[in-house]
């Protein structure tokens, strides 16, 4: 479970980089509320998946609450999972931003 944890704070973590910086150059990006979010709105899920990203390193590394990475026992067995979360979240994204009609299954605007 403790590999789990620290995949999905990768997965997480890399999942607010681009709602952060589309939110601070005023662009507007898709959130799971809504296909064309504001910019305020990127901002604000950006930095709650964050937020659920030191909260789930908090959960692996046993220590509880929010965790900074640092922190979070991320040596070995545990980098490597939280590594594997950021990189194969990353190119899921890559693939799934390549087609400019994309939404997510209950968006139906």
């Amino acid at each position: 479970m403790e590999l789990l944890y620290y995949f999905l704070a990768g997965a997480f973590a890399i999942n607010a980089v681009p709602h952060i910086v589309k939110g601070i150059t005023g662009q507007t990006h898709m959130t799971p509320f809504k296909r064309v979010s504001s910019p305020v709105l990127n901002i604000a899920w950006g930095f709650t998946s964050a937020i659920i990203a030191l909260f789930l390193l908090g959960l692996a590394s046993g220590y509880g609450g929010l965790t900074l990475p640092w922190d979070a026992n991320l040596v070995d067995v545990n980098l490597w999972a939280y590594m594997f979360g950021v990189i194969s979240n990353a190119m899921f994204l890559a693939w799934f931003w390549t087609n400019p009609n994309t939404r997510l299954p209950w968006q139906k605007d």
